[in-house]
C-alpha cells in the first residue's frame, strides 16, 4: 500500500513526463476527486453495462474504451440507461475514457449526480493500461528506508552500509571521482516492484544528491561533478557492508559461498568488506561490481577456480608437483 491514501486527485496531479505520461484531464464529477484508490488495478465494465454485476470489481479504476463507449451510446439511444445508473450505485474510484472519446451527456449527468469523477485521456486503451499499471506498481509498492549510500558502479546498483564513521560516504566520494554515480546518501528509500526488484532512491529528493563528509561538511555532488555524476533511482543489485577489521573474525577468502540480505522479501547478494588503513576500498567495490556483472552473465570466478583445482588434484599432477618425479614410495 501507499504511505498515505492515494486519491483520484493525486492521480491527476502526478508529474509524469514522456512515455510515462497518462495525459489525464477531469471531464466531470469533480466532487469525486477526493475518492481513494485502494486497489492498483483496472476493470473494463463491459459485463456491468450489460446488467451482469456478479463479481463486479467496482473497487478498481473503471476503463472505458471504444467498445464500452459504443455500447453506452447504444443504451442511451434505446433509452436503457438503468445499467449505467446501477454502476454508479457502487462506490467506484473513478472512470477513465480512453482514445479521447467524448463522454455522452447522459453519462456525465449520472456521474455528476453520483459524485464520481470521470477522466479522459488521449491514449489508446492498451497503452493507457500499461502506463497506469506501471504507475500503480510504483505507488503501491512495499517501502522501507535504510541508512546507507546508494551508488551505481559499472551499471550495478550497490548500497554501502555499515556503522557510522566506517567510511561509507568517503568510499562513495572516491567512486564518484572515478566516474561512477551517486543515487542517494545517508537515507535511502527502497521499494519492491513486481515482487522481485528492489529500487532505491533518496528519501528526500531535495537533498538526496548532497553528501556529508566529516571535516568538510555538506557538499552538492551535482554542482561539483555535474549531472552525469548523479542518478534519480537504481535497482539494488548488491549490498556491501563495510566494517572495522576484526582480527578474530574469519573472512571469506575464496568467494564460493554467496551471502544474501533480505530487502522487502527479496534476497540481494551481500559482501562483507573489512576496512583498515592501507586497504583501497573503492577499487574493491569496483571489482565487486564487475564480478557481480560476470555472475549475472553466468560466469562465477570462484566456482571455476574451485573446479579447476579439483580437476588438477584428480589428474595426479598435484602429487607429482608435491613429491617430485624422483621420490619413491
Amino acid at each position: 500500500m501507499a504511505d498515505k491514501d492515494f486519491t483520484v486527485l493525486d492521480l491527476l496531479n502526478l508529474d509524469l513526463k514522456g512515455h510515462n505520461s497518462l495525459d489525464l484531464t477531469c471531464v466531470c464529477g469533480r466532487r469525486g476527486l477526493s475518492r481513494v484508490i485502494t486497489i492498483p488495478d483496472l476493470n473494463r465494465p463491459g459485463l456491468a453495462l450489460s446488467g451482469f454485476f456478479d463479481s463486479f470489481a467496482y473497487q478498481r479504476v473503471q476503463e472505458f474504451g471504444r467498445g464500452e463507449v459504443a455500447y453506452i451510446n447504444k443504451l442511451i439511444q434505446e433509452d436503457k440507461s438503468e445499467c449505467i445508473k446501477e454502476i454508479f450505485t457502487y462506490h467506484i474510484p473513478c472512470c477513465v475514457f480512453t482514445h479521447g472519446l467524448p463522454v455522452p451527456p447522459v453519462f456525465r449527468d449520472i456521474a455528476e449526480e453520483a459524485g464520481c469523477a470521470v477522466l479522459s485521456t488521449t491514449l489508446e486503451s492498451t497503452e493507457f493500461s500499461t502506463r497506469i499499471l506501471r504507475v500503480f506498481s510504483n505507488i503501491f509498492a512495499p517501502k522501507k528506508t535504510m541508512h546507507g549510500v546508494l551508488v551505481e558502479v559499472f551499471g550495478v546498483g550497490i548500497i554501502l552500509i555499515g556503522d557510522s564513521g566506517v567510511g561509507k560516504s568517503e568510499t562513495a566520494l572516491e567512486l564518484i571521482e572515478r566516474g561512477h554515480r551517486l543515487v542517494a546518501d545517508d537515507i535511502v528509500e527502497l521499494r519492491c516492484v513486481n515482487g522481485n526488484t528492489v529500487l532505491g532512491q533518496g528519501a528526500n529528493k531535495m537533498i538526496s544528491h548532497h553528501m556529508e563528509i566529516r571535516g568538510l561538511g555538506i557538499i552538492n555532488i551535482e554542482q561539483l561533478y555535474g549531472v552525469g555524476a548523479i542518478r534519480e533511482q537504481k535497482e539494488v543489485q548488491l549490498v556491501v557492508k563495510l566494517e572495522e577489521w576484526d582480527t578474530n573474525k574469519v573472512y571469506d577468502r575464496l568467494g564460493t559461498k554467496q551471502n544474501t540480505m533480505e530487502l522487502l522479501g527479496v534476497k540481494v547478494p551481500l559482501l562483507e568488506i573489512p576496512v583498515k588503513p592501507g586497504r583501497n576500498v573503492p577499487i574493491i567495490v569496483e571489482t565487486a561490481a564487475m564480478n557481480e556483472r560476470l555472475k549475472s552473465m553466468g560466469y562465477h570466478s570462484a566456482r571455476e577456480f574451485n573446479q579447476n583445482v579439483l580437476k588438477w588434484i584428480e589428474s595426479g599432477e598435484a602429487q607429482t608437483a608435491y613429491y617430485g618425479s624422483d621420490d619413491s614410495y
